[in-house]
C-alpha cells in the first residue's frame, strides 16, 4: 500500500459518526494521519528550527521555580547572564565567512551550557527562554531536538549544515541523546566545527529515572561523550519533580471506541486513526516529516491502543509524541493506557529515557483531551 493512501479502517458505524447536526457541521469527517505523507524541503527544516509552539511565549520571567529547589532559580540567573554574553549583531558577509578561511580566536569562558535534570523540571522552557533572550535576529538562532539536528545533517549534508549553522549566534539542542554512538559522534563533530565558528551552544537531556539522586550522572555521560568539547560546556544541574504531574490527578483512563470516535467527529480539526495502522504508517514516513504530518491537526484520536511490538516502532512513536507535545495537540485514546505502551524490557533498556519522556508527554496530552470529551459527549 502506498504511504499516500490511508491504511486506517473506517470508523465503526455503531460508534460513529454522529448524526447530522450533532457534529461541527453536517458531513464533517475527521482527518487521518495515515493518509498523510508530506514532503518537507530542506530549507523548511532550517526555517523551523525555532522553539515549538508550546514554548513560543516561554521567558525567564514566566518560569516559576519550585521554592523547594533552589537550583531552579539559580538556573534562571545563570542562563539570563549567559544570554547577555552572546553577540547579537548580524555581522557582515565577510565576517560570516571568515571562520571558514581560518580558525578564529577562541572566545573566553565556556561557550556552552548543559542543563542536567530529570523529567518535567522545565529544562525546555529554560532553553526556549535563552533563545528568546539572546539579542540576535531569529534567523541567527537555531533551536531543535537532537533528532531534528541529525535529520538536518541528513537533509543538507554535513558540510552544508556546518556552513548554515556556522553563521548563527546560538544553537539550542533539546533532548541530547547519548544512546546512538554514531549519531553522538556525528553531532559532537558538528558542534566542534560550530564552536570554532564562534557559535554559542546550549543543550539539555534527562537524568534516568533510576539514577535521580546520583548527582551529575547525565552530565558526566554528556561530557564524556562529547569528549574534546567538554571544556566548552558548563554543566548546570536543575533538581525537582515533574511539573506535569505536580499536584495534578493521575492520567485519565482510556475511553471506549465509541467515545473516541464520536469526539473525533464532533471536534473541528481532529484526526481519527486506529493505533496499529498508525504505527504501520509511521514506518513509511521519515521522522523528519512527522511535524508536517501534524500540520492543522487540533486533536489526535486513536482507537485500539496497544503495546508497541518492537524497538524500531517504539522509537518512531517517541518522535511523534514529541511533535504532538511541541504543538500542544490533545490525544484521546481507547485501549491500553500510556504507561502500558512499552514493555518492561524496553523500559530497562538503552532507550528508556526516550520512553519515559514519551509516557510523561502523552500523559499530559491525555489530560488536555478531557474537555474535548465533555464538549462532544454531553
Amino acid at each position: 500500500m502506498s504511504p499516500s493512501q490511508p491504511s486506517s479502517p473506517q470508523p465503526d458505524p455503531i460508534a460513529g459518526p454522529p448524526a447530522d447536526g450533532d457534529g461541527p457541521s453536517p458531513g464533517t469527517s475527521p482527518a487521518a494521519l495515515t493518509a498523510r505523507a508530506p514532503h518537507v524541503p530542506a530549507d523548511r527544516l532550517v526555517a523551523e528550527m525555532v522553539p515549538p509552539p508550546r514554548f513560543q511565549d516561554a521567558r525567564f520571567d514566566t518560569y516559576i521555580p519550585d521554592l523547594k529547589q533552589p537550583s531552579q532559580a539559580e538556573a534562571v540567573q545563570v542562563l539570563s547572564d549567559f544570554a547577555t554574553t552572546i553577540d547579537g549583531g548580524a555581522g557582515s558577509g565577510a565576517a560570516k565567512r571568515r571562520w571558514f578561511a581560518r580558525k578564529p580566536a577562541a572566545p573566553k569562558g565556556p561557550r556552552g551550557v548543559y542543563l542536567d535534570g530529570g523529567y518535567g523540571v522545565g529544562k525546555t522552557h529554560l532553553l526556549a527562554s535563552l533563545w528568546h533572550a539572546t539579542p540576535a535576529p531569529a534567523e541567527l538562532k537555531a533551536f531543535g531536538t537532537f533528532v531534528e539536528l541529525t535529520n538536518l545533517v541528513g537533509a543538507l549534508g554535513f558540510q552544508q549544515t556546518v556552513r548554515t549553522l556556522g553563521e548563527h549566534k546560538l544553537l539550542c539542542i533539546d533532548e541530547f541523546e547519548l544512546d546512538d554512538p554514531g549519531d553522538t559522534v556525528l553531532v559532537s563533530t558538528l558542534l566542534g566545527k560550530l564552536v570554532d565558528a564562534g557559535v554559542a551552544l546550549a543543550a539539555t537531556s534527562n537524568t534516568l529515572p533510576g539514577k535521580l539522586g546520583e548527582g551529575r550522572f547525565a552530565a558526566a555521560d554528556f561530557l564524556r561523550e562529547i569528549q574534546g568539547l567538554s571544556a566548552h560546556f558548563r554543566p548546570l544541574r536543575i533538581d525537582g519533580e515533574d511539573y506535569r504531574h505536580r499536584g495534578l490527578p493521575e492520567a485519565p483512563a482510556p475511553y471506549d471506541d465509541e467515545t473516541v470516535t464520536r469526539t473525533a467527529y464532533r471536534t473541528p480539526g481532529a484526526s481519527l486513526d486506529d493505533f496499529p495502522s498508525l504505527l504501520e504508517h509511521l514506518s513509511k514516513v521519515h521522522p523528519s516529516r512527522y511535524g508536517a504530518m501534524c500540520d492543522g491537526i487540533e486533536a489526535v484520536c486513536l482507537t485500539d491502543v496497544q503495546a508497541v511490538p518492537d524497538q524500531s516502532t517504539a522509537l518512531r512513536l517517541v518522535v511523534l509524541a514529541d511533535r504532538l507535545y511541541d504543538r500542544e495537540v490533545p490525544v484521546l485514546t481507547s485501549g491500553k493506557a500510556f504507561d502500558e505502551l512499552f514493555s518492561e524490557e524496553m523500559l530497562r533498556g538503552g532507550y528508556r529515557k526516550k520512553y519515559f519522556r514519551a509516557i510523561s508527554r502523552l500523559t499530559a496530552l491525555a489530560r488536555d483531551a478531557g474537555p474535548l470529551v465533555a464538549g462532544a459527549n454531553p
